[in-house]
């Protein structure tokens, strides 16, 4: 082989080590890349990861079953998740009242405290499925609750997943739910929380994927919106756009809601999921935009980042191709799943994670079961009371018969959207416990939910001392649509009316016990018309779906070891021809906002077995600005014969002017007071907060005028009075 002319070159030894060391530092970062660097902001964790995913992998993670990429070891994730009272669909786990029956605690901080117990038994299943290498729906850490639309209307299936008819309310129990799911954001989101449905959406489910709600800006702002904008605030992760258009436009791809309010106005900085296949209903149903590209390049453009179906997952790369949106917009749709995934510490070490230790454990342990039964006695509501016949004594009844169709029914524990749990107590089980063993008990179903003429356990009825009769609704009769299959209307309920066959077995035990005590305990989820077992019972408790402690709880206030101090979170009407049409969304003649007439229970009630007065300790300043506080500060005392939890609330009845609410609830607190004891608390209003819509201006104002407050245990009851002017 001939010689060959060769030039070679030697670098200086200083070069050599500068290239050895640049591709040394280049080796650590692709092994532990900028996006996995906790000590980084979150931004720059976020652009790093955005720099490195392709446009298809980009748009693989908008779906809510986002696909793995593996070259930068990201695995897959579905996020959808529930937990409404409880981590949902996931195995064991335990089960706290369903919503409406939370809010009837008006325990905001217990409802917190709840919060946080699902968010650590969600944390542990995370755990558990994660470290298997099997990570599946509803295991994750990103909870699509709680549902804070207004429940409007007593037909609508689904009012019972809410906490009830009233935006105050419901923003104050809303908020202490996400701070207890999400907690203290210190260093990480304990799990994410989404407030749902935006907007306007309380039915009718028959309709809802095609449903336009027509609504004025000021009922829009007063009412529908008012909680959401309290939980943005709050800094809820997640939003969850509706299915239904608001004043023709679909909410998950109109500009108005998702775009000029909640993001420009707002200033939101979480994420937006789609309601599951609300972006399908655009195009096949509402028919308004046409195709699955259009429609998932207006999503984008709206202010969706995550779909609950797959069109953006198939249809964005060729919404991108046709000009309909850019690079930069689907940069910034991925950004913000992006931010809340490093928020809960995905792409994190696990000795960082204070919740990565959660274990078995942590899931439907002793702690949380005392909880959820402390919370099914505070939500259960007394409605009557005849002559004292509760609470029971046991040396006085020495024979009880507990009967009717949801007295040993699972369903009527759960409502909806509910998990499981391995030691659900109903209600024959509880009041069999408490009464004891020298109590002679027995149990018969008694009814079904259809036949009217056929009943069991009527004589066994008449030869006990007491017969307690468990009847209502559960969540197969009112529901949503799909789930609930044994409502005629998808879901809807069509009048206020208890089953006839329970109204026709009350009326059954009756004959054949003659003078002996009838209690009705009535499972429901809703406001029903109670005046037709009214007069044949002598107490009715309003238990709702009381969760897995439902048993247990009603026995606690059945046998006075607690008193009851549930209050109702919804106007209890007495018939649908009080109310508007349903798919009437004006608020004129709704809730006890806006309606005036007779009622069978009004908003706030709920009675005790203890009495309470109310005294000033001092009343309001005489005149307020817009930067003031309202302070009551006033004192209650317990005048009756055991201790109890008094629900103290304040409403405001405002000056004169057009579509000004008939009162409304500005503060509450329920306090516990021992029997011959009084005490002090002070209530708070933001007169900002008595700020209403002008339709002119399209701003918030403080309407000048006389305003007058008053205080007591429900919205009809007056035990103190003040009034105020506002300028």
């Amino acid at each position: 082989m001939p010689f060959m002319n060769v030039r070679i070159t030697f670098l200086p030894y200083k070069l050599l080590i500068a290239a050895w060391l640049a591709c040394s530092i280049s080796a650590v970062a692709q092994q532990h890349p900028l996006f996995r660097d906790a000590s980084q902001p979150l931004a720059a964790r976020v652009n790093d990861l955005l720099r490195q995913l392709t446009d298809t992998e980009k748009v693989s993670l908008l779906g809510y079953r986002s696909k793995a990429v593996d070259r930068l070891s990201i695995p897959a994730y579905n996020w959808w998740n529930e937990a409404l009272h409880g981590v949902a669909r996931a195995g064991e786990a335990t089960m706290f009242p369903q919503a409406i029956g939370m809010a009837a605690t008006f325990d905001n901080q217990l409802l917190q405290q709840a919060g946080s117990y699902i968010s650590t038994e969600a944390r542990a299943k995370y755990n558990l499925s994660a470290g298997a290498g099997r990570p599946q729906q509803y295991m994750g850490l990103t909870f699509w609750s709680p549902n804070i639309n207004i429940f409007r209307d007593p037909r609508w299936g689904r009012g019972q997943e809410t906490y009830g008819e009233d935006p105050f309310l419901t923003s104050a129990m809303g908020v202490a739910f996400i701070k207890g799911i999400q907690g203290d954001g210190n260093p990480y989101l304990k799990a994410s929380a989404c407030a749902k449905h935006f907007a306007v959406h309380s039915g009718p489910e028959a309709g809802r994927h095609t449903f336009d709600a027509i609504v004025d800006e000021k009922d829009l702002r007063e009412t529908y919106l008012y909680a959401f904008k309290k939980l943005v605030d709050a800094h809820v992760e997640s939003i969850m756009c509706a299915y239904n258009r608001v004043n023709g436009e679909p909410c998950c791809s109109g500009p108005t809601l998702l775009h000029h309010i909640l993001k420009d106005e707002w200033k939101f900085k979480g994420h937006v999921v789609t309601d599951c296949g609300a972006l399908d209903d655009i195009f096949e149903r509402h028919k308004v935009l046409n195709g699955p590209v259009v429609t998932a390049a207006a999503a984008i453009k709206a202010g969706v980042n995550l779909d609950c179906s797959n069109v953006l997952q198939q249809d964005v790369l060729q919404a991108i191709q046709q000009g309909l949106l850019t690079h930069a917009d689907l940069d910034s749709a991925l950004a913000p799943l992006l931010r809340t995934q490093i928020k809960l510490g995905f792409f994190d070490d696990k000795s960082r994670n204070p919740y990565s230790d959660y274990n078995t454990d942590s899931i439907h342990n002793a702690v949380h079961v005392d909880l959820a039964r402390k919370m099914a006695r505070e939500s259960m509501v007394l409605l009557k009371n005849r002559e004292g016949i509760l609470p029971l004594s046991t040396d006085k009844y020495h024979s009880l018969m507990i009967t009717g169709p949801n007295a040993y029914s699972f369903d009527a524990l759960s409502g909806n959207y509910h998990g499981v749990s391995s030691h659900m107590v109903s209600f024959v089980e509880g009041i069999t416990a408490a009464a004891g063993a020298g109590t002679r008990i027995e149990y018969d179903q008694g009814s079904n939910y259809s036949d009217t003429i056929h009943f069991g356990g009527t004589w066994a009825a008449s030869n006990a001392d007491l017969t307690i009769a468990v009847i209502g609704l559960t969540a197969v009769m009112e529901g949503e649509e799909g789930d609930a299959f044994l409502a005629p209307h998808g879901g809807d309920k069509e009048d206020l009316q208890l089953p006839a066959a329970h109204i026709a077995y009350i009326k059954a035990l009756r004959r054949n016990i003659r003078n002996k005590p009838l209690i009705a305990v009535v499972t429901a989820g809703s406001a029903v018309d109670l005046s037709t077992i009214e007069q044949y019972v002598d107490a009715i408790v309003l238990a709702w779906y009381p969760g897995e402690q439902g048993g247990n709880a009603l026995a606690d206030i059945m046998f006075g070891k607690v008193s009851p101090s549930g209050h109702l979170p919804i106007t209890f009407y007495r018939s649908f021809n009080d109310l508007p049409s349903y798919t009437d969304y004006g608020m004129k003649g709704r809730t006890y906002r806006y309606y005036n007439g007779p009622v069978q229970y009004p908003f706030g009630y709920g009675l005790s077995y203890t009495t309470f007065s109310y005294h000033w300790q001092q009343q309001p300043k005489n005149t307020f600005t817009v930067q003031d506080t309202i302070r009551l500060d006033i004192s209650v005392s317990n005048d009756g014969s055991m201790d109890g939890d008094e629900v103290t609330q304040a409403y405001v009845e405002y000056p004169s002017a057009d579509r000004m609410p008939v009162k409304e609830l500005k503060a509450f607190r329920r306090i516990s007071v021992p029997q011959g004891q009084q005490k002090a608390l002070t209530l708070s209003i933001p007169a900002a907060d008595l700020q209403k819509w002008d339709l002119t201006t399209g701003k918030w104002k403080l309407y000048p005028g006389t305003y007058k407050i008053f205080v007591g245990s429900h919205s009809g009851d007056k035990k103190l009075t003040a009034s105020f002017s506002a300028k």
